[in-house]
């Protein structure tokens, strides 16, 4: 049975390798479109019927591809390729099939593909069970891959490692995203922190707040404050005034009771 497919990929040479493995992969599956900007997505998500799969890369030239979900409704399964694995939780809250970090192989495509054909998916099963079948997979995929242990920091002319048990604390200043490390000097990063949560060890780092993500080592006392909110000194940091957000309270008093 022949299949319709459409490719969203911002890199022509990565595009265009994905066709090529997927007809050698599955000669039945044919290409339909390819765009390469959420704007191209949702144009022709909305002016063309449905493919019956979508090989979907996460970051765009103009943004996320999550936010094609939310300007058109996409009913059909997807596999997404990308070489962001800081982005596996927000494929795992949609009709995400299969997560493919790039550059990828013709063996673990050739997985993907046999796992659409034997999902519910591919057979009409109910939006139930599909559900189901996709949040196991997902949840088993994010459970078993590791945390971050290093990060790459740009010092002037220079690039630096260092290690993330080196960093105390993350926070955000001006839209913009920073590490301390440990003797009181601070970072640049090229993360926000919502990614970051993804990547960091939650036995060891916490969100407290919009602004702010602590390592349980750099926590030297925790002060009641009024409102039941709770005050914080980090080692080295500058700020007088960390704290923890009145609805993650008792979320942090579990963190740290763990």
């Amino acid at each position: 049975m022949s299949m319709r497919v459409l490719i969203i990929e911002d890199e022509p040479l990565a595009a265009a390798r994905l066709e090529e493995l997927v007809k050698q992969c599955d000669p039945s599956m044919t290409v339909a479109g390819k765009c390469d900007s959420v704007k191209e997505s949702v144009r022709w998500l909305s002016s063309n019927s449905q493919p019956d799969l979508i090989f979907l890369d996460v970051q765009l030239g103009d943004g996320l591809s999550f936010e094609i979900f939310d300007r058109v409704a996409v009913d059909c399964p997807v596999i997404f390729t990308t070489a962001y694995d800081a982005y596996a939780i927000d494929a795992f809250r949609l009709n995400s099939i299969s997560y493919l970090l790039k550059p990828i192989k013709k063996d673990e495509l050739e997985t993907a593909i046999n796992k659409y054909r034997a999902s519910p998916y591919f057979s009409g099963g109910s939006l139930e069970g599909r559900q189901q079948q996709v949040a196991f997979d997902m949840v088993r995929q994010i459970l078993t891959s590791q945390y971050k242990k290093r990060f790459m920091v740009k010092t002037g002319q220079h690039i630096r490692s260092i290690a993330t048990d080196e960093l105390l604390c993350f926070y955000s200043m001006e839209k913009a995203t920073y590490a301390m490390v440990q003797g009181g000097r601070t970072v640049l990063l090229d993360y926000t922190l919502e990614q970051l949560e993804e990547l960091l060890d939650p036995e060891r780092f916490f969100r407290i707040s919009r602004k702010y993500i602590v390592s349980v080592d750099a926590i030297d006392d925790i002060i009641t404050y009024s409102g039941s909110r709770l005050k914080l000194r980090i080692r080295n940091c500058p700020d007088d005034d960390v704290f923890v957000s009145r609805e993650r309270v008792q979320q942090f008093k579990e963190w740290l009771n763990r």
